[in-house]
């Protein structure tokens, strides 16, 4: 099973697009592309789920069922939390995002 990636955005988020290309970059390894799978969330559409997060400004990336980043990550601090979080990583190498 697929690592699933939420990147929670609002319409009219001038970073939020930062953040989906932030995202598509640190996918652009095969391998990590292909185990993981992520899907734009309008936070108004789905305002409950956002809430239930804990998810108070967007862009905001859900790895799993955890908030990771508020804002925009660096490539490199998103493709190491990605990697940090799938099957067969280590637990001791989970480090929260900013």
């Amino acid at each position: 099973m697929n690592l699933q990636v939420e990147l929670f955005t609002v319409p009219g988020c001038a970073t939020c697009g930062q953040a989906i290309a932030v995202l598509e970059r640190a996918l652009a390894d095969p391998a990590l592309a292909a185990a993981v799978s992520w899907r734009r969330v309008d936070v108004v559409a789905e305002l409950d789920r956002a809430v239930g997060l804990g998810i108070l400004a967007t862009p905001a990336i859900v790895i799993g069922d955890e908030l990771v980043f508020t804002g925009v990550p660096a490539v490199a601090s998103l493709r190491l939390a990605l990697q940090a979080r799938l099957p067969g990583a280590g637990a001791g190498t989970r480090e929260r995002g900013t």
